[in-house]
This record gives C-alpha cells, structure tokens and sequence, in this order.
C-alpha cells in the first residue's frame, strides 16, 4: 500500500506523466523507470493476497453458503466503488465522462467468480489460475479476420481495450478481467500454504519464490513467449537491462506474474515472524487497505489542483475528466519532488489509518466495517 502511493504521485503530478511513459526507452530515464517498476509489484500481490485470504476466510466460517454470500457481496461492493468514489478520486468529474475498470474492479470481479467456485476443490481452483497465467498470452498470438465476432466478444477479457462509446463518454478495460482472475484463483489455492508451519512456509515460499524468479529469467531471456515486450539490445548496457525488465502489466503477462509473484514470495519468506518498530508501523496500513486507498486518492488529487494553482494556472485552465484535471500544458513536479509529496502524504495518513484500525478493531459488531 505504501509503495502503490508512489505511483499515484507520479500519475498525478509527475512533469512527464501525461506525456511520456515511464517505460519508454526512448524518453525515460534509469530513476523515473524504477519508480514505476518498484510499483508493479503492488497489483498483483493485492490480487493474489486477496485469494489467499478468501482462502483463509472460508476455512475459518467452515460455511460454504456464508463465505458464498460474503464474496459475492463483497465483489458487487468493490464494484460499485470502482466506478463511483475511485472514478471520481481520479477525474474529479460529475459527470463521469470516463469510467476505468482498474485493480479494485478487477478484485472484485474476481471475488464474484470465487464465490461461484467453493464448490470446485481447491487444487482444481489452483490448477484453473495456473492454466490462466501460463496460458493467456497465446491470446496476444492468435490472428483473427478482420470483423471477427468472437475476438469482439472475448478480447475484452483477455487484453486492455478503450471504448469510445459516444463523444462524451468513454469506457476504459485498463485490467483485463481473465489474466487477473487467475492470480486470485492461484492465490486461493496457495492460501493453504498459510496453514503450514511457519519453519516449512518459510523454506517453502523462498523456493517458489526463487524457482519463480529463475523462470522469469529464462523466458525473458529466450525472448520468445511470455510478454509482447520482447526486450532488445539498446544504447546502453543499462538501457539494456531496462529493456530485459521491461514487462508488461496491462494485461499482467506470464512474465509479469513471475517477476512480481516470485519477488512477492521471497519477501513473504523473510519476513516471517518480522517484528519491531518498522513492522508496526507498516502494519498500520496493510490493517486498513481499501480505506487508505480511497482516501490518498483524494489527498493526492488536492494537492495535485494545489500544485497548478500554485504554478499559475487558473481553474478554468484546467480539464477535469481527464489528466487528473492538469491543464495540456506544462505542468507538473521533478521527480525528486514526488518522492518527497509522496513521503509526506503517506506520513501524514498513519494518524488516521491508526484510528480507523483501531476503531475497526474495537467494533467487530459492526459488520459494515469490513467493506471499508
């Protein structure tokens, strides 16, 4: 949750942002293309640990119908939150001229499927979300004629699609449904490992997360399956290294999903049984996810109108529905300034994530509590 702010800043309020993609080797830089890439890791470890703890619920309820109703309920609530209070934390729009289907929607859809599948053993769930990772970039191979009714109908699930729908409203699949359904029905099945002891969870999860990683490498290398990115020698030695870890998120590709869920493994091993101060503190916001995401949304986007204010621009420059409501021209904050906006906003959440934990905690009566 930490790290995914980053990336929000720089979305926000990055001079390039809206001009110039992070990952592009012809404009970027080393530091501006590893502040994106540190912040892949985020979706897909609250995609696969959202599996995981779906797992870890319906063993706890021991009620099929109960965790049933629970998830789907809990899906329909992330998406009706997705295309509401997210929507307008990014656009500041009320009329809503462009709707993105992003990670919360892509959770929720997933929960919706999950609770249809409590019926499936376990293994078979994990078997489903293996086929799915290692299998929907054929996909991005198969060549359909032109006006295909069945690639109309099946790529909006498997790849990121804009839909114009009328001049003044757009639709925007930025997280194909398929490809993430199968990191949550991997993590589902995985959640069994969190059962384990911890000596044999921890050797574990290190050798999957390292088999994950030397997979990883050996794809990327043979540059031939995996990712649509194939990477590529470039003017540099580090530009080439760039490339080689140059993956693509939208979809999540095999590569993707290895890397970031092979690093996600190996963190998960050593830091069992982590305590102290630091981990106390992260553990303020991984208490209370959702409400912390809905709400630095909101703080960024004020201070992002704050910053064109201050860059003397006025309110009638700037384009609500789209570019976060920064006006077309230059605008926008160094790189070295983000991290610091970045530092500053989460700092300053911590008071109130503390509190809504706590008050969580202390009012497990209230049932409504665990949809926020």
């Amino acid at each position: 949750m930490i790290i995914m702010a980053l990336d929000h800043t720089r979305d926000f309020m990055h001079e390039t942002s809206l001009t110039q993609s992070p990952t592009d080797m012809n404009n970027t830089t080393p530091a501006i293309f590893f502040a994106r890439w540190i912040t892949h890791f985020c979706a897909p470890i609250f995609v696969f640990l959202s599996g995981a703890s779906a797992y870890l619920l319906f063993k706890k309820d021991n009620n099929q119908t109960k965790t049933r109703n629970f998830l789907l309920g809990r899906g329909l609530w992330l998406l009706i939150l997705e295309f509401t209070l997210v929507n307008f934390a990014l656009w500041f729009d009320v009329r809503f001229q462009i709707l993105i289907f992003e990670v919360i929607a892509a959770i929720g859809f997933g929960f919706i499927i999950l609770s249809l599948l409590l019926k499936v053993p376990t293994k078979v769930i994990g078997i489903i979300g293996l086929v799915i990772i290692f299998g929907h970039d054929i996909w991005q191979l198969l060549s359909f004629s032109e006006g295909s009714s069945l690639k109309s109908i099946l790529s909006p699930l498997f790849t990121l699609n804009v839909y114009p729908a009328s001049p003044k409203f757009t639709f925007i699949l930025a997280y194909p449904p398929i490809p993430w359904l199968g990191i949550m029905l991997a993590g589902f099945a995985t959640g069994r490992l969190f059962e384990l002891d911890a000596v044999k969870r921890r050797k574990l999860f290190f050798q999957i997360g390292l088999s994950a990683i030397v997979l990883f490498i050996v794809i990327r290398f043979v540059n031939v399956y995996g990712d649509t990115a194939r990477w590529s020698h470039q003017k540099t030695s580090t530009f080439t290294f760039l490339s080689f870890m140059n993956v693509t998120k939208y979809p999540p590709s095999l590569l993707f999903t290895l890397m970031t869920l092979g690093g996600m493994f190996l963190v998960l091993s050593f830091s069992e049984g982590f305590k102290g101060r630091l981990a106390g503190i992260v553990t303020v916001y991984g208490k209370v996810p959702l409400f912390y995401f809905l709400v630095h949304l909101y703080v960024l986007h004020v201070i992002t109108i704050i910053m064109v204010l201050l860059q003397g621009y006025s309110w009638d420059d700037m384009i609500f529905g789209s570019n976060f409501g920064r006006p077309k021209p230059a605008s926008g904050l160094s790189l070295s300034a983000i991290y610091l906006i970045w530092i500053a906003v989460v700092v300053a959440l911590y008071p109130l994530c503390k509190w809504y934990g706590n008050y969580k905690a202390n009012h497990r009566e209230k049932a409504w509590l665990r949809y926020l």
